[in-house]
Parts: C-alpha cells; sequence; structure tokens
C-alpha cells in the first residue's frame, strides 16, 4: 500500500491530505497543545505555591523538573504501545492521564501531595508526544510534511499563550488552585479521537509485513542502540538535549524572574510571555514552510543564531520596556528552534521503531531539561547571581551545542516514510 505521502504532488498543499489525514493531524495537535498549557500554566504558579505551603523556591522548581523526568517513562511505555499497538491508544491514555493529575493537583492539601501528582502527570505528558507525533507524520504527504509538523510542534507555544493570558488575567480570581483545575477539559479530546481518527496505512502496512515475514521488532528500544543505528540515536539525543536546554534557559524561570526579582505584576509577567509565545506559533509557520525547501537542518540553524544575539537585549537590562519587546521578538526565533521535532526526529528512524526511538531521544532531551531550572535556580538563589546571567549562559550555551549538532547531522528533507521493513531481528544477523 502506497504511502499518503508518495500521492500527487500537484496543486496546493492544503488540498493534498485527506480527510483521515487532517483528521490525524489534529489529534495530535490536540493532544500536544493541550499538554503545554497543562504543564505550562505550573511554571507561572511557582512563587504562590512556594508562599502557599512555605516551602523552598529551589524546592518548588524542582517538582517541574521531577514532572520532566517522568516524561521518559511515559514516553518509552507509550513508544513501545505506539510501535506494537497503534499510534491511537497511547495518545488517548496520555490525554487522560494529564488531565486528570492536574485537576487533583489543584486540590493538594500539602506540599507533598502537590508535589506527587504533579510529578505523575509527567507519565501522561511524555506518553503524548511519541504517539502524537508518530500519528501526524506518518499520515501526512511529505511535500508539506515539514510545515505540518512544525504547526504541530509550535502549537505548544499556543498552550502556554493560553496558560499566559489566563494567568494575566483570571489568576487574581481563581488563584493557582482554579488555575490546575482547568486543566482537566483537555480529557474532552478523547472522545473525538476515540471516534474519529484512524491508524496510519504506513503502520498498518508494516505491521502486516512483519506478521507475514516473522521479524517483529518485539523489543523496539533495544533495537534503536544496534549497529546502524546506534549513531543516529546518539546525535539525535545530543541535538535534542541541546534543545530542551535551551527552551528551560529561556521560558522555564522567565515568569519566576520577573516575579521574584524584578517585583512585577501578573498581568506585567504574562503579557510578555503571551506575546512572545504568539510569534513562536506564527514563526513555526515561517520556519516550517523553509524546511520543505532550504531543508530541516538550515530552518534550525538560522534562528537559533539570531536567538543567540537577542537573548543579552533582555536579560542584561532591568527597563521593563526593553525586556518585553525584545523576549517577544526572542519567540520568533530560539523560541521557534523546535517546530521541526516531529518531521526531524521521525524521518530519521525506520518505522518499525520510529515511535520509541523518537520517543527515546527526544525525552533525553526532556530529563536534561529537567536539570535547567534547579540548576539554574541555585546559582541565581544559593549563589546569589540574580536569574539573568544563569538564564544568558544557559540559553547562549544550549544554542551553540544545538548549531554544532545539526551542522554535521544528516538533511531528511523530502523523505518518503515506507511500510518496508528495515529493522533485521537479532537472530537472523549473520
Amino acid at each position: 500500500m502506497s504511502d499518503a505521502s508518495t500521492s500527487r504532488s500537484a496543486g496546493p498543499w492544503w488540498r493534498e491530505p485527506t480527510k483521515d489525514n487532517w483528521y490525524a493531524f489534529t489529534a495530535a495537535w490536540l493532544g500536544w497543545t493541550l499538554d503545554a498549557f497543562d504543564f505550562t500554566v505550573f511554571l507561572f504558579l511557582l512563587v504562590p505555591i512556594a508562599k502557599e505551603f512555605n516551602a523552598d523556591l529551589t524546592l518548588v522548581v524542582l517538582v517541574g523538573s521531577m514532572t520532566m523526568w517522568m516524561r521518559f517513562v511515559g514516553a518509552v511505555a507509550a513508544g513501545w504501545m505506539a510501535d506494537r499497538l497503534g499510534r491511537r491508544a497511547p495518545l488517548m491514555i496520555s490525554i487522560l492521564w494529564y488531565s486528570a493529575c492536574n485537576f487533583i493537583a489543584g486540590f493538594s492539601p500539602t506540599f507533598l501531595f502537590l508535589l506527587v501528582f504533579r510529578t505523575l502527570l509527567g507519565i501522561g505528558m511524555g506518553a503524548e508526544w511519541p504517539a502524537g507525533a508518530a500519528l501526524a507524520t506518518e499520515s501526512w504527504p511529505a511535500r508539506s510534511r515539514g510545515l505540518m509538523a512544525s504547526v504541530l510542534q509550535g502549537s505548544w507555544a499556543l498552550g502556554y499563550l493560553v496558560a499566559a493570558v489566563l494567568y494575566a488575567t483570571m489568576f487574581d480570581v481563581i488563584g493557582w488552585r482554579g488555575m490546575l483545575w482547568i486543566g482537566v477539559l483537555p480529557a474532552l479530546a478523547v472522545v473525538w479521537i476515540r471516534f474519529y481518527v484512524k491508524e496510519p496505512d504506513v503502520w498498518v502496512e508494516n505491521q502486516k509485513l512483519q506478521k507475514a515475514n516473522k521479524t517483529e521488532v518485539r523489543v523496539p528500544l533495544a533495537a534503536i542502540f544496534r549497529k546502524g543505528v546506534r549513531l543516529t540515536t546518539l546525535s539525535t539525543c545530543w541535538w535534542l538535549i541541546s534543545a530542551f536546554t535551551v527552551y528551560y534557559s529561556i521560558f522555564g524561570l522567565f515568569a519566576t524572574y520577573m516575579t521574584r526579582e524584578l517585583h512585577l505584576s501578573a498581568s506585567a509577567v504574562g503579557w510578555p510571555l503571551a506575546f512572545s509565545n504568539g510569534l513562536t506559533f506564527l514563526f513555526s509557520f515561517f520556519w516550517g514552510s523553509l524546511t520543505d525547501s532550504i531543508g530541516r537542518r538550515w530552518a534550525m540553524i538560522i534562528p537559533a543564531v539570531i536567538g543567540a544575539a537577542v537573548a543579552p537585549i533582555y536579560l542584561l537590562t532591568t527597563d521593563y520596556t526593553t525586556i518585553a519587546v525584545a523576549f517577544s521578538i526572542q519567540g520568533a526565533f530560539a523560541g521557534a528552534i523546535y517546530g521541526i521535532n516531529p518531521s526531524y526526529a521521525n524521518e530519521r528512524f525506520p518505522t518499525e521503531i520510529r515511535a520509541t526511538a523518537a520517543a527515546f531521544c527526544y525525552h533525553m532531551g526532556a530529563v536534561a531539561g529537567g536539570f535547567v531550572p534547579p540548576i539554574l535556580t541555585y546559582f541565581a538563589v544559593e549563589r546569589h547571581m540574580g536569574f539573568a546571567v544563569p538564564m544568558l549562559i544557559g540559553t547562549v550555551g544550549g544554542l551553540i551545542s544545538f548549531v554544532i549538532t545539526l551542522f554535521f547531522s544528516p538533511e531528511t528533507k523530502g523523505k518518503v516514510m515506507v511500510a518496508d521493513l528495515e529493522i533485521i531481528p537479532v537472530a537472523q544477523v549473520p
């Protein structure tokens, strides 16, 4: 059976995808955008939660890091499920999981209770990306896959934007508990996914071939370290570790920095983050469109270089206008380098292990990213450096590593995803 990516290339790109292609994309988009809201809303609540439970700020920041670390558990489990059982089931489970955990966390009577349920939320977070990204990329025609994947990944910024706007406008009314309770609403998306979304044809056909040839890859996680795949796995991990370091250096503590050090109101903190994430989403279209012409790598390298130049402008000043404008602009550059993640990560691996491999690499980045906020907070608070300099070092250092890794990585623009078997079972290796 031919993959959707081999379909006709004439005419406008938006007429090429079928109704099922659009449904698959919408399912992944909903899961990812709502996942973003449930996670990022917590970044605005660090200081209020620390005050409510009389907890050390570094300890509260660590809650977010533990959420990130647990993403790896969910990602590996969902990657296996997606490669062996299908892309839809782990996507639906993940949405229900993180929605319920966020809602329950809003009732926390103690800090320990909050820590437990926000940590558990990470399992659902991690499970969403591999299932959703594989579902969307495998279902989409190759000609515009780069653009589609960039819009998908960039929609994390939409979830963050919603969190920022709600924080700026509603926090003073509903408090931090109300902000978490809103996080139960994503669960409604599961009903729609259950009835309207199908498995990608390329995955279905690949499963038939594996069974017919008795070459089932029963442990995809082990297969990603086999000869011929190992170097791809390691280089993809390093690229994504660098990307997560950049993201959490830019966005992870910005609200805390503005609240704690500059003593700004919820509105003054929320709106720059809303504008920055709005530009991140819009420029995901721009950089995503370039991936299908100049390639995946250069569409990430160019904004990363510009982002490194923008970072000092808002971090080496205390003028609110300069901070607000420059930080908003950063959303178009270093804030938008992540849009190519789904297409580039999934295109680098065979169908048999695609979800597992992309999940493992992406969430190795998430694990590393989980260390960034507490480390930066330690230097900011315990070493009395303030937040600006540690955030600047993390941003620029991460961007340099990001650019170098991509420069020496292969290009995947235009890759056709096929059902062909590419992984040889260990028993058949000579």
